[in-house]
């Protein structure tokens, strides 16, 4: 898949897109929270006082069969990506948490870890693997040292050798902790597989370590807490109130056994009871549900999104514009820079005394806007 930004110069005439009913569509009231004071999600319920910048799994995950150099640059969820991103001026990474065999905490998101060995391609569960074991893949720490082939295979089945221009090993959280930069926030997504029924014991030892290790290493890192796992994520709430939770969600772009997994209604329903901090939704839920952002909003809690629109800065903007509290992006530079500049502008009006001149949308306008964001990414 191809990225690109797309600019408002190069849409179509506005009366070719025909009008969504005015119900169908909520009205955008912008309030003024954006500052730069930041965010204060360390201790407790989350509160952000900024428009959030996510770099997923760091620098963005890697997308072996884009086209697109930039999703190929950096080895996701390694300690380089996530310092790379830090110099971005992104506010958090995102990454994933699995627990070995033997019960370490580490970063790596797919299911299944892919090697070849004469010849043949060897496939293991990766929570199947001791520490040990999981650190032999890839590129090594010890210099001259040679790990195993690491080889990914991608949605439509295809193996790749998992390659990019810059390597980093494989890392453990616990060395995210000790060597990313400290005023870089960490979105911890404890990552589980989709076609497994985990017991409410399985799935609390596995917090449980994962707390030890945030425990003892954190100290005054700005941490959120996400899952697409919905017990997951309610026995995390249960479990500490130091850190926020958020429920991550498709939001019906996908449908899973799980109905609790399969709409944003179903979402927020879950979060209201388990007395989550906020919802994580793919972009396009958000777009094409747009009136769930103020009942999400009325429920006290936060919105984040994710998704590849989210590295179009059109899609970012209108997303500010709605009432979003941050995105998490793969773009990370471009999408960085495209914030700064449209928070700059607002501070530059509140500066002058008045409050920021954002565009006012007619229902029409923004029907079209919310029909034009899906095209703005070269699929």
């Amino acid at each position: 898949m191809a990225l690109k930004a797309v600019h408002v110069s190069e849409i179509p005439n506005l009366d070719q897109v025909p009008e969504v009913p005015a119900a169908a569509v909520p009205s955008i009231s912008v309030s003024s929270s954006l500052s730069p004071r930041g965010s204060d999600v360390s201790k407790g319920g989350f509160r952000s006082a900024k428009f959030l910048v996510i770099g997923h799994r760091g620098r963005g995950m890697n997308l072996l069969s884009s086209a697109d150099p930039r999703m190929k640059a950096v080895k996701e969820n390694s300690i380089l990506s996530f310092n790379l991103a830090g110099k971005c001026a992104v506010d958090f990474v995102e990454f994933d948490v699995q627990v070995t065999k033997d019960g370490c905490p580490i970063i790596f998101h797919d299911d299944f870890i892919l090697t070849e060995e004469d010849g043949k391609i060897i496939e293991r569960r990766t929570t199947d693997l001791c520490l040990k074991e999981f650190l032999s893949y890839g590129p090594q720490r010890v210099p001259g040292k040679a790990g195993k082939p690491l080889l990914r295979r991608t949605k439509d089945g295809r193996i790749h050798d998992w390659s990019v221009e810059s390597e980093d090993p494989l890392c453990t959280l616990q060395e995210a902790f000790q060597n990313v930069d400290s005023h870089l926030g960490f979105n911890v997504e404890l990552k589980f597989d989709d076609n497994i029924t985990y017991t409410e014991e399985e799935l609390i030892h596995t917090i449980i370590v994962i707390l030890e290790v945030i425990y003892k290493f954190a100290r005054d890192r700005s941490i959120i807490f996400s899952s697409f796992q919905p017990d997951a994520a309610r026995l995390l709430k249960k479990l500490q109130s130091s850190y926020p939770v958020f429920f991550l969600t498709n939001g019906g772009t996908q449908i899973y056994l799980d109905t609790r997994r399969n709409s944003m209604e179903e979402a927020l329903k879950l979060s209201r009871a388990g007395g989550l901090d906020g919802i994580v939704s793919e972009v396009k839920a958000i777009f094409r549900h747009p009136s769930m952002i103020h009942q999400i909003k009325e429920s006290n809690l936060a919105l984040l999104t994710y998704g590849q629109l989210n590295n179009v800065p059109e899609a970012v903007y209108m997303q500010h514009l709605m009432g979003v509290n941050g995105v998490i992006v793969d773009l990370v530079q471009e999408i960085t820079e495209a914030v700064s500049d449209f928070i700059t502008l607002d501070l530059k009006e509140e500066g002058k005394g008045k409050e920021a001149q954002r565009p006012v949308f007619s229902q029409k306008e923004l029907s079209f806007l919310l029909k034009l964001i899906p095209e703005l990414v070269q699929l």
